[in-house]
């Protein structure tokens, strides 16, 4: 459990259209197989350690005529931000994607010092 003292919690939260391939043919549209998009999102002010990194889908725009099969995680949390990463496979066709995502974690304050 991540405990932090009310003065010291910092949130940071954003919005990424990860692509909108439908528009010119890119892979997650056109492509067929494992397929996987990273996307490097860094925080306006580093956080005190790694924070707690939720994501949720806010667009999902997928062909009816597949199965939906979707993988996202934040991965390489830092406290300088992280990597957003988004998996589809076989023959999933993914038009657009948006990710919102917020960080939960300790910021340095004049009473957070290390010894």
């Amino acid at each position: 459990m991540l405990r932090i003292d009310a003065g010291q919690l910092g949130i940071e939260q954003g919005s990424l259209m990860l692509f909108s391939d439908f528009e010119d043919g890119g892979e997650m549209w056109a492509g067929t197989g494992e397929r996987e998009l990273r996307r490097v999102v860094r925080f306006s002010t580093p956080f005190h350690g790694a924070p707690v990194v939720t994501l949720g889908v806010s667009l999902w725009d997928f062909d009816h005529a597949t199965n939906h099969r979707a993988d996202l995680q934040a991965q390489r949390v830092a406290p300088e931000g992280f990597e957003l990463v988004f998996r589809t496979w076989k023959d999933t066709r993914v038009a657009r994607l948006r990710v919102d995502w917020a960080a939960f974690g300790a910021v340095p304050g004049p009473d957070l010092w290390d010894l």
